[in-house]
């Protein structure tokens, strides 16, 4: 019999043997039963649980399967979020409203998910213009993997002055005809300057990074996201690092399922990071809520192409084959899946010649190793990862970046770009993700609505009809197709008795309303392992107990974040969350 059971819905399994029901039964943080609500209410007893749905939209919940979850909890408490904002206007008015709440010794960071090309003036803000918002409060702006800014007040908390030694792989800091820094760090296109001076801003302890991450994964759970794969990320060193999401584990407080992949941190010394690291964990260990599940997405320095399409294709260096081989033996030969990061069709083949090489008699094809990105892969080289049991992990990254990418390569390229119907043509598994938060937002239904439209964040037109996704399809990338990549087919992703009960019920319905609208979408209710993690609107009465406050100069209860209370927008007058 059931612990509680969820009748009169809109239900979308993901389960072809049954695509739709109005009712669920959960168990015992499982699925115990899907079908109508005459066969499902028979399942009730006393102490059952009853909700009704109101006839609104239920999917499965959703599965990022590439983003950097563990990185932006501990950083989610500090951050002002440009992810929905409509215009640089009201951009500068947020930095300038939040300058005058943030207390001395705290920054003001705004870490990508957003784009010039989603402001009505379509451009960046200027370095004088952040300088005015906030004169005395350090900040810094990310934006995606092409540029930093960081204001007079930055510059001196790090003391960095005309005579300060850059020690950068490549990038810059931008100086004046005297040498002093003018706050511009750009890449070029190696993403590390920009890493290594937000590293250098002041972190939250502890606890903190506990609170900051049960809000961050709060509001995904608001956008009916149940469970991500982690990509780490630089300066996310393990174990050191993976401290608070341990604990949250321990406590059993984590309401979002992480499979996390091992990043390697120093260049040149990879080999010896992964021999380290297969000492401490191995593929797998953990539990529904948290393990290892493999290697990547940077396994070499050398192997990693930097998508920063204002700057020309990067050419990887010739010792890369060198440096990924002995990594690459010595993942496969001890069981480690990997995932690798890859942009550009000339960097893949290098990087599949070696894995085909290395992999050969090393059961590379049972091991559900990833290529992530492929944003001008050939429909050859998808063939090729096919051919080596690999799956193909895509993100909406070019909707942040699609005027950079016309001006650039032209207009016929831009509408061939992350072809992803193609993907789907060529047999290998393939699953949607974000790869937030530095570049693109971490609100998947930004992705999804990419996918559907194959529009922009300004609004451009990146695909034509004939490269859209169908929303069945965009979803099914969100949902069952996701448990592929985790080595988890057949417990998540679908809406299906024995499975893991992770549900996201919509608070309007993804199939029926305007396109344009699917970017709005969130959760009114969301289940992780049968468990309400979150709950408003019309459930509201179900909502879980409220997280513990975060820090009183926090960003994120005034302004908002996608999936947290927001901030509302009007004109360039900012009101804040009620």
């Amino acid at each position: 019999m059931a612990d509680m059971i969820l009748f009169n819905g809109k239900i979308t399994t993901m389960d072809p043997e049954q695509p739709e029901a109005t009712a669920i039964a959960l168990k015992d943080g499982l699925i115990l039963e899907v079908g109508s609500d005459a066969g499902i209410l028979r399942l009730k007893i006393a102490g059952t649980e009853v909700i009704d749905l109101n006839g609104q939209r239920v999917i499965p919940g959703l599965i990022d399967s590439h983003t950097h979850i563990i990185r932006q909890g501990n950083n989610f408490a500090m951050e002002l979020r440009w992810d929905h904002v409509p215009s640089l206007a009201d951009g500068l008015a947020m930095l300038k409203a939040q300058a005058q709440r943030t207390p001395a010794g705290q920054w003001i960071r705004v870490v990508g998910g957003w784009s010039a090309d989603q402001f009505a003036e379509k451009r960046l803000p200027t370095i004088d213009e952040i300088n005015a918002a906030a004169p005395e409060v350090p900040v810094y702006v990310l934006h995606l993997y092409d540029r930093a800014w960081l204001n007079k007040a930055a510059l001196r908390a790090l003391g960095i002055d005309k005579h300060f030694y850059e020690p950068f792989v490549s990038g810059r800091l931008e100086r004046d005809d005297q040498g002093n820094p003018t706050g511009l760090a750009m890449a070029r296109p190696n993403a590390q300057p920009l890493y290594a001076l937000l590293d250098m801003a002041p972190k939250l302890d502890f606890e903190q990074q506990i609170t900051s991450t049960k809000h961050y994964f709060r509001a995904l759970n608001g956008l009916g996201l149940t469970s991500a794969l982690d990509c780490a990320g630089g300066f996310l060193n393990y174990p050191d690092d993976y401290g608070v999401i341990s604990e949250l584990n321990k406590r059993g407080e984590q309401t979002v399922r992480i499979g996390y992949q091992l990043f390697a941190q120093r260049p040149l010394f990879e080999l010896d990071d992964f021999k380290r690291w297969n000492d401490i964990v191995k593929p797998d260990q953990g539990n529904d809520y948290l393990k290892c599940v493999g290697a990547g997405e940077m396994l070499v320095a050398s192997a990693y192409d930097f998508e920063d399409f204002s700057y020309p294709r990067p050419e990887l260096p010739k010792r890369m084959e060198g440096d990924l081989r002995p990594v690459l033996e010595f993942l496969l030969e001890n069981g480690w899946p990997i995932r690798f990061h890859c942009t550009y069709e000339e960097s893949a083949h290098r990087l599949l010649t070696v894995l085909e090489e290395v992999g050969r008699d090393k059961g590379l094809e049972e091991l559900n190793w990833i290529f992530d990105h492929g944003e001008t892969i050939s429909e050859s080289t998808m063939e090729w990862v096919t051919r080596l049991g690999g799956g193909i992990s895509y993100q909406n990254r070019i909707a942040f970046q699609a005027t950079a990418y016309r001006d650039r390569y032209g207009e016929a390229a831009l509408n061939d770009v992350m072809p992803v119907k193609k993907m789907m043509a060529s047999g290998a598994p393939l699953a949607a993700g974000t790869d937030a938060t530095r570049v693109s937002s971490y609100n998947p239904w930004l992705a999804i609505h990419w996918a559907v439209s194959g529009k922009g964040r300004g609004g451009d037109v990146i695909w034509q009809a004939q490269n859209r996704l169908s929303r069945q399809d965009a979803l099914q990338h969100w949902t069952a197709a996701g448990a592929w990549f985790s080595r988890e087919q057949g417990k998540k992703g679908q809406i299906k008795a024995g499975q893991l009960a992770d549900i996201a019920v919509l608070d309007r319905d993804y199939f029926v309303i305007p396109e344009d609208e699917i970017i709005e979408i969130e959760a009114d209710l969301t289940f992780s392992g049968g468990n309400i993690v979150h709950a408003k609107g019309p459930f509201a009465e179900h909502a879980p107990a409220p997280l513990p406050e975060l820090p009183d100069w926090s960003p994120v209860p005034v302004f908002g974040a996608p999936g947290a209370s927001k901030g509302r927008l009007s004109g360039s007058s900012l009101v804040a969350a009620e």
